[in-house]
């Protein structure tokens, strides 16, 4: 990003953020008065406030400058927005009813995707741009079928049907699908034994399964899925060659979606979620959460680059709800046992499913010292070595082997000072900051469903149902 023209390269990470409005910058004014072309949508998934915060003072001490985010707001750069996301079933959402109430413009359940109690199916913002005759994509660190960035492209009466989704965007799908998920396209692992790979490469999509292939294709449609499920966490991905070859960046697969749809004559509309963010806060593994939500901040100056050189570009940067309310906790050590989270080198993923029953006590403070900088108590070894004796496996995503992820963190908790309130999702209202035209349609405290209509109209598009 050019900073001379946006960002100031933050000295203070304790800095005020300013009186928040509307920009006396011309450039800002001319932008209000256009048409938004491009929208790019970038989704923290499940980042609390205190995520926010604890990554912006993680990046201030490992370079000496803040966040992307946080900077728009020093900045008086945005719009700023609070967003109170319930969903129609309860106050406290899930994913697919929060990119539900985006993508089709009205709440419903959770679980389902754009589908509402009754039945009825709301036509999803992508496809309505993808009508108005907009490029369309969606980039994400989980499966590409996950969730969010189905609530903006598809309906389905469940967000468990991965392989049902994942056959509707073959139907009418985006132009760039870049993420995880390949055991959604596989034939391999699908009931159906359908090969999607070659059904999406029959209408005219080059498949990508990993970052040579990536990295190959420069132009028309691109489907890109590197893992099983999701990408590999952000930090494990630093830290691994092997990964970091195989596997592109979210920053280097907003760029590339960027880079395949902006010259369409009608624009495009890209939706970017760092969705290992929410399961790093499930898991309650600060270096995991910081580190996904600094690659998300990443994506974010990919899109700032655009929108600077661009200025019928409307970006916007939110959540869709908190996750476990992480945050550093008082304590006379605070400033330095934070300070130790510049120096992990793995996630508590890649420490725990590497621990197995037989190994001693010794075997798993040597794991863990080498994830983390720091050995932990024998005593504390011991309990976690407790969990390993008949592991029983458990229903969902983020947890299916029943590994001692709340333990874990309990025990980090005495070394870096994150605490959490809980391993689950939050009613928090939700941060939103949005750049360039339409901006100043947001005001600043709106409902969900709200943004679907302001999206819409930004970009002049008719909201055909």
């Amino acid at each position: 990003m050019n900073r001379r023209k946006f960002f100031r390269n933050t000295a203070i990470a304790g800095a005020g953020l300013g009186v928040l409005g509307a920009c006396t910058n011309p450039q800002q004014q001319a932008q209000e008065k256009k048409k938004a072309k491009n929208i790019i949508f970038l989704v923290s998934d499940g980042m609390s406030n205190g995520t926010l915060t604890m990554a912006d003072t993680l990046k201030h001490k490992k370079e000496g400058k803040g966040s992307n985010w946080l900077n728009l707001y020093r900045e008086n750069l945005v719009t700023r927005s609070l967003m109170d996301m319930a969903s129609a079933s309860s106050l406290v959402t899930d994913s697919a009813a929060a990119s539900s109430s985006w993508g089709g413009g009205h709440r419903i359940p959770n679980g389902a995707i754009n589908v509402g109690r009754g039945g009825e199916e709301h036509q999803p913002l992508w496809r309505k741009f993808k009508n108005a005759g907009k490029k369309t994509g969606i980039v994400t660190s989980v499966p590409v079928t996950h969730a969010t960035p189905a609530g903006f492209c598809t309906t389905s009466k469940s967000r468990n049907d991965q392989a049902g989704i994942a056959l509707k965007y073959l139907s009418h799908g985006p132009n760039v699908i870049l993420g995880g998920g390949q055991k959604y396209f596989d034939a391999n692992s699908r009931e159906d034994r359908r090969n999607l790979y070659s059904e999406f490469q029959s209408k005219s999509y080059g498949v990508a399964k990993n970052k040579s292939q990536f990295n190959q294709i420069n132009q028309g449609n691109l489907l890109g899925v590197f893992d099983q499920e999701g990408l590999p966490y952000s930090l494990d991905l630093m830290h691994n060659k092997d990964l970091t070859a195989k596997v592109p960046t979210l920053a280097e697969m907003t760029q590339k979606a960027i880079d395949l749809m902006k010259n369409h004559q009608e624009g495009f509309v890209l939706q970017v979620e760092g969705g290992k963010v929410d399961w790093a806060a499930h898991a309650n593994d600060a270096a995991a959460l910081l580190y996904d939500q600094l690659a998300f901040d990443e994506a974010i100056e990919v899109a700032m680059n655009f929108a600077q050189s661009n200025e019928d570009t409307l970006v916007i940067v939110t959540t869709d709800h908190g996750n476990a309310n992480p945050g550093m906790l008082y304590g006379k050590n605070v400033n330095e046992n934070f300070d130790r989270l510049q120096h992990f080198k793995a996630t508590n993923d890649w420490v725990l499913q590497g621990i197995s029953e037989n190994d001693s006590v010794e075997t798993i403070r040597e794991r863990i010292e080498f994830a983390n900088g720091f050995g932990i108590q024998k005593e504390e070894a011991k309990d976690l070595l407790s969990y390993y004796t008949n592991l029983e496996k458990e229903e969902g995503l983020y947890n299916y082997r029943n590994l001692p992820f709340k333990r874990l963190s309990q025990i980090q908790q005495n070394y870096h000072s994150v605490g959490w309130a809980s391993g689950n999702h939050t009613s928090d209202f939700v941060e939103l900051a949005a750049f360039g035209p339409g901006k100043e349609r947001i005001n600043a405290f709106i409902k969900n469903t709200d943004l679907h209509y302001i999206l819409l109209e930004a970009a002049e598009v008719e909201n055909k149902i």
